[in-house]
C-alpha cells in the first residue's frame, strides 16, 4: 500500500527517554509516557487539481490503515502537524463540545485545563485559528 503512491513520506520521531521522566500534566504536551513514536503522514504531488483525488484517497486510506497500531480513546495527534480533518471552527467561533473533537487529541486530558487558561488570558477570543481553543462563554 506505502509504494501505490509516487512520493509517499513517513516521519517517525522517537519519544520515550527523558521526556517520559514529565509528566504529561506539566505542560500543555502530554505525549510523553507510553508514547513510542509521533507519525507523521504526507504526500504530495506536482499537477495540481488534476489527480488530488487519487492522491488524496491514498492518504486517508493510509491514516485508516494505521489505526489499528496507533494510540486510540482517542486516537492521538500533535497539535503542530494540525489536521483539519479532525474539526475546524465556524467563523472563528467554536463550542467547548465542538473543540473536544480535536482538543483531546491534542492535548489530552490537559484540554480542559488549557480551556479555563484561555478563558482568563482571552476572554473574547482574539487570539484563534482554525483549531484554537475556546474561551468558556463569559456571563
Amino acid at each position: 500500500m506505502y509504494f501505490d503512491e509516487e512520493n509517499p513520506v513517513m516521519i517517525w520521531n522517537p519519544y520515550g527517554g527523558e521526556m517520559a521522566r514529565v509528566p504529561e500534566s506539566a505542560t500543555p504536551f502530554p505525549h510523553r509516557r507510553g508514547t513510542l513514536f509521533k507519525i507523521h503522514y504526507s504526500v504530495s504531488w506536482q499537477d495540481g487539481a488534476k489527480n488530488m483525488a487519487r492522491h488524496m484517497s491514498w492518504i486517508e486510506k493510509l491514516y485508516d490503515y494505521m489505526g489499528s497500531y496507533v494510540s486510540k480513546n482517542p486516537r492521538e495527534a500533535y497539535v503542530n502537524y494540525r489536521d483539519l480533518d479532525l474539526g475546524m471552527n465556524k467563523k472563528g467561533v467554536n463550542s467547548l463540545i465542538e473543540a473536544s473533537s480535536w482538543g483531546l487529541k491534542y492535548y489530552k486530558s490537559n484540554f480542559n485545563r488549557l480551556v479555563q487558561v484561555k478563558t482568563r488570558v482571552d476572554p473574547d477570543n482574539f487570539f484563534r485559528h482554525e483549531q484554537s481553543i475556546p474561551p468558556l462563554p463569559v456571563k
